[in-house]
């Protein structure tokens, strides 16, 4: 890449649309200008607010990703192939979403036994202007060790344990079956663990949208496909670092297990893996909606509002504003609220969800929800009654 065209880059990671920008355009760079790319974006981006999200204009658009494909069988069974279960997996996702949710497009990677390319895949999610990005995969171990069941979603960032990085590995080793591969994916190689150092500087946008997703689809896939729970994880999968949008990995089962296979093989055992990644999916899209609605409703008032003066009483409708989830519960000043105080949580399921200010006033919540995402981009206003969520 020509001196200018490096420059013109760095000058990119100063721009509002950073993220975008990094994610959605294809730069091949020397591995000394990327590193420091990077550090630009480890050292830049957390401090970087960004502009509050508005409202999709047109459908809400999600991309169903079936893993492999073609060529690529994925992991194999004892009789079966993963490429075959994804999508069949997939393809009844995308079917129930559409029934029932008109206001939803849904596109696929592939609805067929094709091969696709990972950086095809991240292409048809940016092309399309996709909102979210659900890709789907079956585990294995190898034969030689004794394979462990259950299912796990994955998000995008580095893997804390040799567990997720075998997964990772496993998962990247796609780009195998591509030509020029090393050259494509800039000298990456899934095999080699000081490849994955790049997953340590990038900083992901949609990293607590993606992370509240796959609470919520690990949470279903537990509780109603009754699988065994193996937890929300983070490893660096090429897939998810490509898009620009919260994106997610499902891991729905060990196929390498003789009764995780039987399971994953079943028309039941599919349709069920479909219908809970498809809970999660409706959860998620009823928060986005309401979201979407407070910044598309009407505006506040000229002037400044006082910020959760107005707190409601016992039979009132009550505002909240939601901005951290996590299964951690964390102590009263934590710095993982950034300076906010007081702050209030409630429990759904094992999920502690954090809150800030409490009115009965729409247009004084509004206001607040201005000051909590100029600290958490992905805040949103919340209704309870009597303490309970109003959902």
């Amino acid at each position: 890449m020509e001196k200018k065209n490096e420059l013109l880059i760095v000058a990119h990671f100063f721009n509002s649309d950073i993220y975008h920008y990094f994610c959605k355009k294809k730069f091949y760079m020397k591995p000394c200008i990327k590193l420091l790319l990077l550090l630009f974006l480890g050292t830049f981006l957390p401090f970087h607010s960004g502009n509050s999200a508005n409202p999709q204009n047109g459908k809400f658009t999600v991309v169903i990703d079936p893993g492999h494909g073609g060529k690529d069988p994925g992991a194999l069974g004892s009789v079966s192939k993963e490429k075959d279960i994804v999508l069949s997996v997939g393809q009844q996702l995308g079917r129930l979403i559409e029934q029932n949710h008109p206001d939803v497009k849904v596109m696929y990677t592939r609805n067929s036994d094709r091969f696709v390319e990972l950086n095809q895949r991240a292409e048809i999610a940016n092309k399309g202007h996709a909102d979210l990005f659900i890709s789907i995969h079956c585990n294995a171990l190898d034969r030689r060790h004794t394979s462990p069941q259950g299912v796990e979603t994955f998000v995008l960032g580095l893997h804390r344990s040799k567990d997720n990085l075998d997964v990772a590995k496993a998962e990247n080793a796609v780009i195998m079956y591509e030509d020029d591969y090393s050259v494509k994916y800039e000298g990456f190689n899934p095999n080699e663990p000081e490849s994955y150092i790049i997953f340590e500087f990038m900083a992901n946008e949609f990293l607590s949208q993606s992370v509240y997703l796959a609470t919520l689809v690990q949470n279903q896939l537990v509780k109603n496909s009754k699988r065994v729970n193996r937890s929300v994880r983070q490893a660096g999968f090429l897939v998810l670092r490509e898009v620009g949008m919260p994106s997610v990995l499902i891991e729905l089962g060990y196929i390498s297990n003789r009764t995780d296979e039987k399971y994953l093989r079943s028309a039941s055992g599919q349709f069920s893996l479909a219908s809970s990644i498809y809970q999660g999916f409706k959860e998620y899209k009823r928060e986005y909606d309401k979201k979407s609605y407070v910044f598309s409703g009407s505006t506040s008032g000229k002037g400044q509002v006082a910020i959760s003066q107005t707190p409601a009483v016992g039979g009132e409708k009550e505002y909240r504003v939601q901005f951290l989830i996590s299964s951690r519960k964390y102590e009263k000043g934590s710095s993982a609220f950034k300076g906010l105080n007081p702050v209030d949580f409630y429990k759904d399921g094992s999920t502690y969800k954090y809150t800030y200010g409490s009115t009965s006033k729409q247009s004084e919540i509004e206001q607040t929800l201005k000051e909590v995402t100029k600290k958490f981009k992905d805040a949103f206003i919340v209704e309870f009654k009597d303490g309970q969520r109003i959902k």
